[in-house]
């Protein structure tokens, strides 16, 4: 496995990255949920990177990247990967988001398609300012004492209580994600989610594309990922059990659907 690597984006964000498999295999880009880390990713790593070379990095506001203070734009968040590609010298990759990195996903569809392989939006949404109260979760998140509060209302929007009864140390890594989010890089996250409304643009979406949803999601939910299937032309749809971690919960079940889709193209 590679160490953690950095590119400087246009506006002078450090953005860290970094790449595990053989360089001569194709690039599959990973883009995590809003308060992770690249690490989200380590249970994937063995399945994926023997077909394909991966390139994860931290969305701005998160781990090794730079958490600039104010709103950001989910524009900025794809030109953040755009500005990465472009400094690695890769022109086209197959592109798997989860969540905000479903988001990101949908973006790059929508206005670098000529990026894009293939593209797997897990457990996003178009739009969930409906749903969500972001203002008030930015005024929280800024003004709370620590991140305690904010990690446990993560980790029960996205695992199974199964998963939270007991000791767990999968739990537990992603809840240490969490609190080590930096406060302003969480709220300009939560501005670009907010602002973010892409239920018409996907239409737009040319690229192949598969869809994975969570039966029992509670934020991004099934019925999210079916107005995403629909409206993206072509677009494949999967829903399996589990909540909004899927990558975790289901682990070789989602490894094997992303190996299939991915390896159709081929």
């Amino acid at each position: 496995m590679s160490d953690t690597l950095h590119i400087t984006a246009g506006d002078g964000a450090r953005i860290a990255y970094r790449l595990d498999g053989a360089d001569d295999l194709p690039v599959l880009m990973l883009s995590n949920s809003i308060a992770t880390t690249l690490q989200m990713w380590d249970s994937n790593v063995s399945a994926l990177s023997n077909s394909f070379r991966l390139l994860r990095y931290d969305a701005r506001g998160h781990g090794g990247s730079d958490a600039p203070a104010g709103a950001y734009s989910l524009d900025r968040l794809g030109r953040d990967v755009i500005e990465l590609l472009d400094s690695l010298k890769i022109e086209r990759v197959s592109f798997l988001g989860l969540s905000l990195g479903g988001f990101i996903g949908q973006w790059l569809g929508i206005y670098a398609p000529e990026r894009l392989e293939r593209l797997i939006l897990s457990n996003t949404s178009p739009f969930l300012a409906a749903d969500l109260p972001f203002d008030a979760q930015i005024r929280d998140t800024l003004a709370a004492k620590d991140m305690d509060a904010i990690a446990e209302g993560f980790m029960r929007n996205w695992f199974p209580a199964t998963m939270l009864a007991g000791p767990n140390a999968t739990v537990d890594q992603f809840r240490a994600m969490v609190k080590d989010t930096p406060r302003q890089g969480l709220a300009g996250n939560y501005a670009a989610l907010r602002d973010a409304d892409l239920r018409r643009t996907i239409s737009l979406i040319t690229t192949p594309t598969l869809v994975i949803g969570g039966v029992d999601d509670t934020v991004t939910r099934a019925s999210h990922s079916e107005a995403i299937a629909a409206t993206i032309p072509a677009a494949e749809l999967l829903l399996l059990p589990g909540v909004h971690m899927l990558n975790i919960e289901q682990a070789e079940r989602f490894n094997v659907a992303v190996l299939d889709f991915l390896q159709a193209g081929r």
